[in-house]
């Protein structure tokens, strides 16, 4: 369809007492194209007439709204069924999991801080003049059994802090919001449509999203 048969829909969504604004709602179409609102409660996206539109926040879905039916595109704003208790609940989630990352940083600091050891050249002390070598480095150097063993615990620590990030972002809760997947199918798409560790630490909420729906297509075809 020609760019002038669309048009860009936009507004504000709110809570529903319509005081307050929620960031991070997404906004679909029935087109294949979508967005989420920014940090004030904002989105922009662009729509066919003959689209319809919906919001999905906390794992509720809205109606379809018929973008035809839309009396001023400019400012279609929409509140949701959302508790104020809801909401606080969503803020605190994501500090409870950076919190609990935090604690677990602090109660392994020395493995987390552990680096491979070499010469390394040691400041005088107050008064003394020269440089010299650092003797519990030059010790560590040949301390081979210690060093692989916190080396290997370090990496453990580190892949299990990357799986729980992974984790919490990548939930049967939310591939079951966008596909339709269930039981041993759903386990089975989890497994091998893990993403990285990369992507799920960048990606935004409409990129995983996508990300999810495409895999969900190319895992449903190759079943065919």
């Amino acid at each position: 369809m020609p760019a002038s048969a669309q048009l860009r829909l936009r507004g504000t969504v709110y809570d529903m007492s319509r005081t307050q604004t929620l960031p991070g709602v997404s906004v679909l179409s029935t087109s294949g194209l979508g967005t989420s609102t920014d940090s004030a409660g904002n989105y922009l996206i662009l729509v066919r007439e003959t689209d319809s539109v919906w919001f999905s926040y906390l794992n509720k879905p809205t109606p379809k709204y018929p973008v035809r039916a839309v009396y001023n595109p400019n400012g279609f704003d929409i509140a949701l069924h959302v508790p104020v208790t809801e909401l606080k609940e969503v803020r605190i989630m994501p500090r409870n999991y950076k919190f609990d990352s935090a604690q677990n940083r602090q109660d392994y600091a020395k493995i987390f801080d552990y680096r491979k050891p070499g010469l390394r050249i040691s400041a005088p002390q107050s008064g003394g003049f020269g440089v010299g070598l650092d003797l519990d480095e030059l010790i560590n150097v040949f301390r081979f059994k210690r060093n692989r063993r916190l080396q290997a615990f370090q990496d453990r620590l580190l892949q299990e802090e990357q799986d729980k990030f992974i984790d919490h972002r990548f939930t049967k809760a939310l591939i079951r919001k966008i596909t339709d997947l269930s039981g041993p199918s759903m386990d089975q798409f989890m497994k091998e449509y893990r993403p990285s560790y990369e992507f799920t630490q960048y990606a935004s909420d409409y990129e995983f999203a996508e990300y999810i729906q495409l895999a969900w297509r190319e895992y449903v075809q190759r079943r065919r």
